[in-house]
């Protein structure tokens, strides 16, 4: 038997009742299809009122049906939670619904300076301005605003500020943690992937 909030059956956020409680399933779906980012387990559980354990069994329950029933989203892990995806068989023409032929896409400096911090972070400017032989501080502002660097930290010995991905970064790769980036050297020195992942 599934676990229900302890406020019961009958109780809805805000007050008020209804007749019945909706499924946790089905609560799961309508949370995460307005999610903006992905959403974590101990964040559903606390805002569903339902155990984490009774999430993190449902989650890829729902995940597996959505790909048996060849429906147009996927549910996927990724970051620092889960999150609807449109699926990949089906991206080409919802880009082109959407995006209509006008992306914008990162430069060829934002996407070696991104590849630097993604596989040295955490690494400063002056690190990555020495791998890519110039200065990489209008590239780094870009890709801070485009939220995919950022601070996180400074460098005991010099003071410099370091840089990582961040977890809009992982979403935008569909990847859990950094311990998914593929080996560098296959992908070197095109990058022309990464710019379709990035691309917003």
């Amino acid at each position: 038997m599934s676990e229900q909030s302890d406020a019961g059956p009958d109780a809805r956020p805000g007050g008020g009742v209804t007749a019945q409680r909706p499924p946790l399933a089905a609560l799961l779906e309508a949370v995460l299809m307005v999610a903006e980012r992905p959403v974590g387990v101990a964040e559903l559980a606390t805002g569903l009122g339902a155990s984490a354990r009774e999430i993190e069994r449902l989650l890829p329950e729902l995940a597996e049906g959505y790909v048996r029933d060849g429906r147009g989203f996927r549910l996927r892990h990724v970051g620092a939670g889960w999150r609807f995806y449109t699926a990949d068989e089906c991206a080409p023409w919802v880009e082109g619904f959407v995006l209509a032929g006008q992306s914008a896409r990162l430069s060829q400096a934002a996407l070696e300076t991104l590849a630097v911090v993604a596989y040295q972070q955490p690494v400063s400017r002056g690190r990555i301005a020495a791998v890519r032989g110039v200065s990489a501080d209008g590239v780094i502002r870009t890709l801070t605003a485009r939220r995919l660097v950022e601070e996180i930290g400074h460098d005991p010995e010099t003071g410099a500020i370091l840089y990582g991905t961040t977890d809009y970064f992982l979403e935008r790769m569909g990847l859990r943690g950094l311990d998914e980036l593929p080996p560098l050297a296959p992908l070197l020195p095109g990058l022309d992937d990464l710019d379709d992942i990035v691309a917003s």
